[in-house]
């Protein structure tokens, strides 16, 4: 019997469908640069039948041409890695359509507020990350002094780093982790991701080598399954990504699957994006 398509979500909620009709359907009205973000990234709000939010627009035209991934795919990658992230139930990605704009097409995400009370990063002044902590590596940590980097031993970063293996993330950054008030988080900034080439880079390597939790397990073997030619995952990344691209997904996924454990750095890649936060 083959797995479903789509396995249950385990103590999260999945993201609102609503939210990403609004997103779609809604009349954006730009209120905002956001400066530090690479590609152009602007700040709207987004209103449709009496609902209004806040969201992030990235239009196509304001990307930066990369050596690595062709030119104006930046905003369907960060459609797909939604898409992806809802196929497995954890909804660690904020609703994300494809749409035109002002500036015509581009990327549209739910704005996220965090929660300042979360701690998932931290220096410390230690050879081991201790209780409640996963080392990274160490890192310099001014005047001279290094310190241990660590991120947290928590179940929603961990299902987020066998999203970014499956997604093939090459750009993890402490600052794309989203932890809000009420217990949820959520990854963002997915433009370099499904490259059919390994390129992982990410700062979530505490669990690297270990074995994946059963419900890591069940998860990958739903998406094999709605990968498969025919599949609805696989139809739906078909209009975002590239064939060979979309081959590439459904063998890491293959490959986690046959190892039954999270990937580890494979040395002809920088494993952490820089800056790492």
């Amino acid at each position: 019997m083959s797995a479903p398509e789509r396995i249950p979500p385990r103590g999260v909620t999945t993201t609102d469908k609503a939210d990403a009709g609004l997103l779609a359907k809604g009349e954006l009205t730009v209120r905002g640069r956001i400066r530090e973000a690479s590609n152009a990234a602007l700040y709207c709000t987004v209103a449709h039948e009496g609902r209004e939010a806040a969201c992030i627009y990235k239009p196509v035209a304001g990307e930066r041409p990369l050596w690595d991934f062709p030119d104006g795919t930046l905003a369907q990658r960060e459609v797909a890695a939604y898409e992806v992230s809802e196929a497995t139930g954890w909804g660690l990605v904020p609703p994300t359509v494809l749409r035109d704009g002002p500036y015509g097409e581009g990327m549209c995400q739910l704005w996220i507020e965090v929660s300042p009370e979360a701690e998932l990063l931290a220096l410390l002044d230690a050879e081991e990350p201790g209780p409640g902590w996963k080392a990274i590596g160490f890192a310099e940590a001014g005047e001279g002094r290094t310190a241990l980097l660590v991120h947290a031993d928590d179940e929603r970063l961990r299902r987020l780093a066998v999203l970014d293996a499956v997604v093939n993330n090459a750009d993890r950054k402490g600052g794309h982790l989203l932890p809000t008030a009420d217990g949820r988080l959520y990854g963002i900034d997915h433009g370099v991701t499904f490259n059919a080439e390994d390129k992982l880079r990410t700062l979530l390597w505490g669990w690297a080598g270990e074995p994946l939790t059963g419900e890591a397990v069940e998860v990958l073997k739903g998406l094999r399954s709605a990968l498969e030619a025919g599949g609805t995952l696989a139809a739906t990344l078909a209009a975002l990504i590239t064939p060979a691209e979309i081959d590439a997904t459904r063998a890491r996924v293959g490959a986690l699957l046959d190892s039954g454990r999270h990937p580890e750095p494979g040395g002809d890649w920088p494993a952490i994006p820089w800056p790492p936060v």
